[in-house]
């Protein structure tokens, strides 16, 4: 079995953040999340990093984040661009907004020739779960198989305080398989409560705090790749026709029709991982709290990138 890649979704606008929350700061040190993701991606194996950036975003990105990793990492960057669509297509006027994490995989596919692990720039995952999803694919015996894992965590631990998230809510079933995954763009705490709006807040419904959520950490065959590839073009025409302006293309909605069609399956990793974010500005005082206290219990040295430490 090939060892898989790790890809970085760092596209993103961050519009709800106020700015590129991908290269806040969270330690004294000047490391960003990332530099703690790929961190512990490489010592649960991981030997290659691809990042997903926009094209404009490339010199700043290789000076500030790519130059301090890759001696420690082979490191690839991919760029994902609006006008990137399936011959036919062309980008709707007044469209500025990208086209989704969906598309933003796709961008790496010329890169991609065996297993991958898919995560977002600005989420702490912890190195037990970058540990269970590199072993689960090299464990896999048939290479390009429909055997995929996700890394759950419970809703609880991914609300943050401070406004509402979106979340991608896990139905399993009982061997704790992926039945079916479900969008929802507007959740929120509230007076101890976990609440989801479908209608921009008018009405709101409990969710349980128990409830498995993706985080955007995947775990895929090449064979996932092909299916997002053959599956765009389906869901392209039919968003831009419902919502020209701000329709994205999640790689949920694929997966979702391959469980359906019995095609995929895809296993839930549980993890004793602590998840953190930065959503909001209110938000990174607990991040940078939570890193400090990692960093006193020895879980991390003070300098990711240190050589003379041995372990990156």
């Amino acid at each position: 079995m090939k060892k898989p890649v790790l890809i970085v979704m760092a596209a993103g606008m961050g519009s709800r953040y106020g700015g590129l929350k991908q290269v806040e700061p969270v330690d004294d040190q000047g490391h960003i999340i990332m530099d703690y993701s790929i961190y512990d991606a490489k010592r649960a194996g991981f030997e290659k990093v691809i990042f997903i950036i926009k094209e404009e975003m490339k010199d700043s990105f290789i000076k500030n984040i790519g130059s301090r990793i890759e001696d420690h990492i082979e490191v690839a960057y991919v760029f994902q661009d609006i006008n990137n669509l399936p011959q036919g297509f062309t980008v709707p006027e007044n469209r500025v907004k990208p086209w989704g994490t969906g598309h933003a995989i796709l961008s790496a596919k010329d890169l991609v020739d065996g297993p991958f692990v898919v995560i977002n720039a600005d989420d702490f995952y912890g190195q037990e779960s970058f540990i269970k999803i590199y072993d689960y694919l090299m464990d896999q015996e048939e290479e390009n198989s429909y055997d995929y894992a996700m890394v759950g965590y419970e809703l609880r631990k991914t609300v943050s305080e401070n406004g509402d998230v979106s979340r991608g809510i896990c139905k399993l079933d009982d061997n704790h398989k992926l039945v079916e995954i479900v969008e929802l763009k507007k959740v929120i705490k509230k007076d101890d409560k976990i609440l989801y709006s479908l209608d921009q807040g008018q009405t709101w419904k409990e969710l349980s705090p128990d409830t498995v959520v993706s985080m955007n950490l995947w775990g895929f065959q090449k064979s996932f790749m092909e299916e997002l590839a053959q599956g765009f073009p389906k869901y392209l025409a039919q968003g831009i026709k419902e919502n020209p302006e701000k329709w994205e293309f999640y790689p949920t909605m694929v997966l979702t029709d391959l469980l359906k069609e019995n095609k995929a399956k895809v296993e839930i990793l549980q993890t004793p991982s602590q998840w953190y974010g930065i959503t909001y500005k209110e938000d990174k005082p607990l991040v940078i709290r939570a890193i400090k206290n990692l960093k006193n219990q020895g879980l991390y040295p003070e300098k990711l990138w240190d050589q003379k430490d041995g372990q990156a």
